[in-house]
Formats: structure tokens, C-alpha cells, sequence
């Protein structure tokens, strides 16, 4: 597995823990570009927009599009569920206990 491949794959749980943990399940992108950068997942705001509609397109997350690009995330059972390590996905890093 290449470097790429396994921040992409820390990217992604983090993304579903922060909306795990925000109010509603909810946060925008601008807010978890800056939280992933705080954990040390230099994601541009792109990268950021990517992964999270590939989190869209495995069922995960439902976004909100608004006009000048600004998106709204919303994490359902299953991304709470996988935030939480109660479900998994091979192309998602399971979270640590207690984490």
C-alpha cells in the first residue's frame, strides 16, 4: 500500500469522526478541511470535496451542494457506524479503541 493510499485511508475516518461528533452529524467543508489539517492531513479543500464524495458514493455521507461551492456533509448510521469501529470498510482506516 502506498503512502497516498493510507492518508486517504486516515482522511476518510477522520472525516466520518468529525461529523460523528458535530452537532446534527453535520459540518461543511471549509470546517473539516481545517480540522484535518489541525490532525496532520494536509488535504487541500479539493481533496477534501473528493473524499467526500466518494464517502457520498459508499453510502455514507449525504451532501448538500450550495451555489460558490460551499457543501454541507451529513454522516448517516452506516458513517457513524464505521466512525465509531462498529462496521468497517477495507478502503477506510479503522479507528483505534478508545479512540
Amino acid at each position: 500500500m502506498s503512502y497516498a493510499d493510507t492518508v486517504r485511508k486516515h482522511a476518510r475516518i477522520s472525516i466520518l469522526r468529525v461529523l460523528e461528533d458535530a452537532p446534527k452529524y453535520t459540518s461543511n467543508v471549509s470546517m473539516i478541511a481545517t480540522i484535518l489539517q489541525n490532525v496532520g492531513i494536509a488535504f487541500t479543500r479539493d481533496q477534501v470535496v473528493t473524499e467526500m464524495h466518494w464517502l457520498k458514493d459508499q453510502g455514507m455521507v449525504e451532501l448538500e451542494e450550495h451555489p460558490g461551492g460551499f457543501i454541507v456533509a451529513t454522516a448517516n448510521v452506516r458513517g457513524v457506524e464505521i466512525a465509531q469501529g462498529i462496521a468497517t470498510h477495507p478502503e477506510i482506516q479503522r479507528p483505534r479503541p478508545g479512540a
